[in-house]
């Protein structure tokens, strides 16, 4: 059975007004994520602001994970739900990618997520092996492909070499082509039905779930989980009428919680509804006052 079908949030990670992490936020943030009911959990990645956390034993990560895994392990155990954890485990060095992702499994997350090596630029043999070297760390593993923020594309063909290494479950499609996405599901998915096939972009999960997609690892789910789950499980069921109905219902939002960068925006965002999100730390900045009235508008427009 694939576990990766549905709503995985992309987690920010909340600041208090002096920069340091907003652990309390974090954890209430994580329950309104669960009582929304999305599938699971992605912490530690982009929108975390990941790269400005301290990872040093105890740290800001280390504490995050723990709060984490506390409230999913409660949440299963008052359930009986499965809720996946998809924990962030990249970088451009192939060496820590692999000491993430045996921290991922070490935690007892159930997936790590490791995206395509940034700045480097490698060729498609070194995207290979940086895959192949994070596989055997024998946790499975959600591929992130992002052209737009590591500069590097991973070609269908070089992805359909990675999904025949042990422990690749998917993909988290960032590409922004939904043509290279139903390749993908084409050639890879087709051929071996447990391959998910995520989307990274909220506002294309709807064409990738006609397509044969899997759902999405959104960062609108922050701000209305229930309605991006249901947007999903409705794709899922081949309800698209309703999908359809529900995709327009936050298409604004989906637009807006990008307009002004990533998490800066969706954290204006969650700021203004009340959720706690607070500041971003360098080199990111709060967003403009014309992107301000622009996600306001968004969210007036879809009644968040």
């Amino acid at each position: 059975m694939n576990r990766l079908r549905g709503t995985f949030t992309a987690l920010i990670t909340p600041m208090n007004t002096d920069g340091s992490v907003d652990f309390e936020g974090f954890r209430q943030n994580v329950k309104f994520q669960l009582e929304g009911g999305v599938t699971g959990l992605v912490p530690l990645g982009t929108t975390a602001e990941t790269p400005t956390l301290d990872e040093k034993p105890g740290s800001e990560e280390d504490t995050l994970i723990e709060i984490l895994m506390e409230e999913v392990k409660a949440f299963r155990e008052a359930t009986g739900k499965d809720v996946p954890v998809i924990l962030g485990a990249s970088s451009n060095n192939t060496k820590d990618a692999v000491a993430y992702t045996e921290r991922a499994k070490r935690v007892g997350a159930d997936y790590a997520l490791v995206v395509t090596p940034y700045y480097n630029k490698p060729s498609k043999e070194g995207i290979f092996r940086h895959f192949e070297a994070v596989s055997k760390v024998g946790i499975p593993i959600v591929v992130y492909n992002i052209k737009g923020r590591t500069g590097v594309n991973i070609p269908t063909d070089v992805l359909v070499r990675i999904a025949q290494l042990p422990n690749i479950a998917g993909v988290k499609e960032a590409s922004g082509d939904i043509n290279q996405m139903m390749e993908v599901i084409a050639q890879i998915k087709n051929k071996k039905p447990d391959f998910a096939v995520l989307s990274g972009d909220d506002g294309l999960t709807l064409p990738l779930l006609a397509a044969g997609g899997d759902g999405v690892i959104s960062v609108v789910s922050n701000l209305c989980p229930s309605r991006v789950a249901a947007l999903v499980q409705a794709g899922l069921d081949g309800d698209f009428a309703k999908a359809r109905e529900l995709h327009y219902g936050l298409a604004p939002m989906f637009k807006a919680a990008f307009v002004d960068g990533n998490p800066t925006s969706i954290k204006y965002a969650m700021n203004y509804k009340g959720l706690p999100a607070g500041t971003v730390r360098l080199p990111l900045v709060e967003v403009t006052d014309s992107a301000k009235k622009t996600i306001e508008r968004a969210m007036d427009e879809c009644n968040i």
